[in-house]
């Protein structure tokens, strides 16, 4: 028999099946976290858009300079706000993304974590940089 051969021990005495490593098993639990988050993060944002839509109102008594300042406080808040609920929203898809192995649970925890995060995030930004009358 050659040293090559693959029937039964090649002499380094962990025989012919390798060993499985335990952070490539598949993780039963890996949907927990990105639906929780999903549950959490969509009526925040749509909280966050709700609230972000009326707020011109704010100033609808509102003229002159006071109007100005508002109105151009508001377009880059506004702004903001979209992209922060955007970027919330890749966030919480790259969660539900992360392969559904063991080894990546830590990674999709993290992800699912920073979904609502962002939102809270970019509510209060949109918040601070209103000028408000």
């Amino acid at each position: 028999m050659s040293e090559n051969s693959h029937d039964g021990d090649s002499g380094t005495g962990t025989g012919s099946t390798p060993a499985t490593d335990p952070g490539h098993a598949p993780d039963r639990r890996a949907w927990v976290a990105p639906l929780i988050s999903t549950v959490v993060t969509l009526p925040l944002g749509l909280i966050a858009l709700f609230i972000g839509g009326l707020t011109p109102m704010a100033c609808d008594s509102c003229n002159g300079a006071a109007a100005d300042r508002f109105d151009a406080s508001f377009t880059i808040a506004w702004t903001v706000l979209w992209i922060g609920l955007l970027i919330a929203l890749a966030v919480l898809i790259a969660s539900w993304a992360v392969p559904h192995q063991l080894r990546f649970a830590a990674r999709r925890f993290v992800l699912a974590l920073a979904a609502p995060a962002t939102v809270v995030v970019t509510f209060v930004a949109f918040m601070a940089l209103v000028d408000w009358p």
